[in-house]
């Protein structure tokens, strides 16, 4: 079986790009076969607990006050109303409820709160992840202690380029955040977003950064950009069609990261709305195993039930059985160091 390793260079990832494309698909089915099944994908379900009015500046982001995208700031969202969103999903197959929070950090009167939601969804049998901004090693404590499962943060893109689409916090802050993530012993779930304007080494830098954390995590969500008219990055790239990522370069992305992490629930997230059925089958051949259903991620549109039902129907795939992942996750993996040839 394929050894796990974390001390991949740029060079070596960078090659890796550059093989021929059934090539990188092979090898990527190859390693994903050795992981995970190869006919079955987690369901996810994603809700926005508590919606726009963030400090940050993100680039890409609807829900910055720096953007002009008409999103209306709202409260954290009642206990009760997110435990009846999160027992719908359930009942529509998800496995997986996802909460995010547009803040920059929480606040330590938000926690009472966000620990309840927490207890509440797990309660229901589901695996549960949030994405709160930026965490103290107390707050994770806490998070940890209310049996969250998943923590996201994600990196966005390589180091090199991250300056370019964010100002008001730096690469380290992230790296930080995962850090305090790692030591409350909470799964960590870490990816970023493609097409924002960046060239394929910062593509490279970008799975690097994940590829050779000390331990790898435990899911990686691979976004295509979805320009929000009024953001930065929605803007600069409405008049620049070209700007868009190549479907190709967008599904070799995703090979890179599954033979690189090959534990790893990559996840194909926001943009696959606009993504043929081709595109997205060569995603699940590539290693992608886990997907958000339902028909908004966030403010974002997202393929719905509906459609995702008949694909895997075309497709022969079916909803992930069982929580072998999970159980995988929470005993933890002896991950082996490969000397880097």
């Amino acid at each position: 079986m394929t050894q796990i390793r974390t001390d991949w260079t740029r060079e070596q990832i960078a090659e890796m790009f550059d093989l021929p494309f059934t090539e990188l698909l092979f090898q990527a089915a190859t390693v994903h076969r050795e992981y995970h099944p190869p006919e079955q994908v987690q369901l996810c379900t994603l809700l926005s607990i508590k919606t726009g009015g963030c400090p940050e500046d993100c680039g890409y982001c609807s829900q910055s006050v720096k953007a002009d995208s008409g999103v209306e700031a709202t409260k954290l969202m009642d206990v009760r109303a997110v435990l009846q969103t999160a027992a719908q999903a359930k009942d529509a197959g998800s496995q997986r409820f996802c909460m995010g929070a547009a803040w920059r950090n929480p606040k330590d009167r938000d926690m009472p709160a966000i620990v309840e939601i927490v207890k509440g969804v797990r309660a229901m049998g589901l695996e549960t992840c949030m994405t709160l901004g930026m965490l103290t090693p107390k707050q994770a404590d806490m998070l940890k202690e209310a049996g969250l499962d998943y923590y996201n943060h994600n990196v966005d893109t390589g180091p090199e380029y991250y300056e370019r689409v964010i100002s008001s916090r730096n690469y380290q802050d992230r790296l930080d955040t995962l850090q305090n993530v790692r030591d409350a012993g909470i799964n960590v779930c870490s990816g970023g977003i493609v097409g924002m304007g960046e060239t394929r080494e910062d593509r490279v830098g970008f799975v690097h950064t994940l590829a050779t954390l000390e331990r790898h995590p435990e899911s990686v969500p691979v976004n295509a950009l979805v320009p929000v008219k009024g953001t930065v990055l929605g803007d600069m790239l409405a008049d620049t069609p070209l700007a868009k990522i190549d479907d190709i370069e967008f599904v070799r992305t995703v090979a890179v990261a599954r033979i690189t992490m090959p534990m790893s629930m990559v996840r194909l997230s926001a943009g696959r709305e606009s993504m043929s059925e081709a595109t997205q089958a060569m995603c699940f051949m590539a290693g992608a195993n886990s997907i958000f259903t339902g028909d908004k991620l966030l403010t974002a549109p997202n393929a719905g039930d509906d459609s995702d039902g008949a694909l895997f129907a075309k497709l022969g795939l079916t909803p992930l059985q069982g929580e072998e992942p999970l159980r995988q996750a929470r005993t933890g993996v002896d991950q082996q160091m490969e000397p880097a040839e």
